[in-house]
């Protein structure tokens, strides 16, 4: 009869829930795929990583908008002048004379930069009118109906040359960079849920071994006035009672941190009990690495990083032996006219024609500018060293991980087998217990092992998809459906 009540209450300790009931209008369960959508849409995280694509938008916007023609238009009106300035007579002597006048101008310019030559061209129309006020009160207008003017440097660098060159390039990085980050926030999810969801499974596992522990001292106590344990037995059943009520404190208090934090990164209010759903469905994917090398360097930002630092390093040289002399071309042809009526002033025109060659050249200079091309030119070789270490650094980094996550589907198969096994085992010896057939050094040992696989399982599952979203950030590459990771990146910028 004993022995009967003894597994029946074995039968019904294992049938206790793990995890008291909350309350219902306070509490959300939540999957992995829901802490990753709101994780991409109110994190922090999320947040930055979309200002900081909106400012690489708006950089290359910037850059765009300065290969194209620029409009303006300048004017002063009016200018009012009474003052004395000197004057240099026939005789060479100097004398004081007044000046008292009204002036005006306006002028309206476009100005296009070439991009092949790296020069100026504007095209620029003014007005100009001066009115004296003292003495006959004369009236002058002066106008340039049209002047086409070229300011172009010669041997020097073609700064939109090079510009057009990296710019590009940089905007590039900057998306694929967003789409990494964004990416990179999954993880970050991942992480938090996952801490969640052990510290959650970890309650659940204190409670009902405290259970399991009070009910065991129980039967213990009967069954040590019966005289079949020790009080040795007796002890150490109180003591694991003592210690399970422990640990559940301990874990409580780290599922609260732990819940914070998630609700925190997610943005979601406080009040709220969240309680982290297993993930089931798993995609399953056996990985190759040359293929994930190929899709890393096609995608990833760093790929882009290394063409366009190599190509600044190289821009640099260029700067160096560009400033090693100066020369510069200024031409200008137009028409001018002025007479005391406006309308006049547009009638006799004249040519206004100018050009200018100036140059800089260094006679003597002991070597500084030779020096600066030489220091750019080892910069360039230092930067292509470093360039080469970090990509293999990359290719062995993503080796490691492509190697990692085959690795981890064996090693989660392995912890679910073992995790299940381990709860077979205790629930057996917790019947052979009752019956006293082992001691309880063998029961608190099975204990234990069930508690370890079942934490073992969970940070398998958790390095799973670390490992897989990891390698979506790198690769930009969704495996599960096998095409790239995109955007719309206008409709992301502008927010439609």
């Amino acid at each position: 009869m004993i022995r009967k009540a003894t597994l029946l209450l074995a039968t019904m300790l294992l049938q206790l829930p793990r995890v008291a009931a909350e309350e219902a209008d306070s509490v959300r369960h939540i999957t992995l795929d829901e802490a990753i959508t709101i994780a991409r849409t109110q994190s922090v995280d999320a947040a930055v990583a979309l200002n900081k694509l909106k400012t690489s938008y708006w950089e290359y916007r910037t850059f765009r908008a300065g290969l194209l023609p620029e409009v303006g238009l300048s004017a002063t009106l009016p200018a009012y002048n009474s003052s004395y300035s000197s004057y240099q007579q026939s005789d060479g002597s100097y004398t004081f004379v007044r000046n008292n006048y009204l002036s005006m101008n306006g002028g309206i310019s476009v100005t296009q930069n070439i991009w092949p030559t790296g020069g100026t061209l504007s095209l620029n129309s003014s007005l100009d009118f001066l009115k004296q006020l003292d003495g006959n009160n004369a009236e002058r207008y002066m106008s340039v109906p049209v002047v086409l003017r070229l300011t172009q440097p010669i041997f020097g660098v073609n700064n939109i040359k090079w510009s057009r060159r990296i710019e590009p390039m940089r905007y590039q990085e900057a998306k694929a960079n967003f789409l990494s980050e964004t990416e990179q926030v999954t993880m970050s999810a991942i992480n938090y849920f996952f801490e969640l969801l052990l510290a959650h499974e970890n309650v659940g596992i204190s409670k009902l071994n405290l259970r399991n522990a009070e009910k065991l001292y129980e039967v213990a106590k009967a069954k040590r006035s019966m005289g079949q344990i020790s009080e040795n037995d007796l002890l150490q059943m109180e003591l694991n009672t003592l210690d399970a009520r422990s640990a559940l404190t301990n874990n409580e208090s780290s599922l609260k941190s732990c819940m914070f934090r998630l609700r925190s990164f997610l943005a979601i209010s406080e009040e709220v009990n969240l309680v982290p759903v297993m993930p089931q469905m798993l995609p399953t994917v056996t990985l190759n690495y040359n293929e994930v090398l190929d899709k890393a360097l096609a995608n990833n930002s760093f790929a882009k990083n290394i063409m366009r630092r190599r190509i600044e390093a190289e821009y640099a040289v260029a700067q160096a032996r560009g400033n090693q002399r100066q020369i510069n071309l200024y031409a200008q042809v137009g028409l001018t006219g002025t007479e005391r009526e406006i309308q006049k002033a547009y009638g006799d025109l004249r040519e206004n024609v100018a050009v200018e060659v100036g140059f800089s050249i260094p006679l003597l200079d002991w070597g500084k500018r030779r020096g600066r091309v030489k220091i750019a030119e080892s910069n360039r070789d230092v930067t292509e060293s470093r360039l080469r270490q970090e990509t293999m650094n990359f290719n062995q980094n993503l080796f490691v991980l492509v190697e990692q996550f085959n690795n981890q589907q064996m090693q989660l198969q392995i912890a679910d087998k073992s995790d299940r096994i381990a709860q077979h085992r205790y629930s057996t010896n917790i019947e052979t217990f009752m019956i006293g057939k082992i001691s309880t050094l063998d029961l608190n040992d099975s204990q234990s092992k069930k508690d370890e696989a079942r934490r073992k399982h969970i940070s398998e599952l958790f390095y799973y998809w670390y490992y897989y979203y990891q390698l979506r950030s790198i690769t930009l590459w969704d495996f599960n459906l096998n095409c790239n990771i995109d955007a719309d990146f206008e409709k992301i910028i502008k927010g439609r």
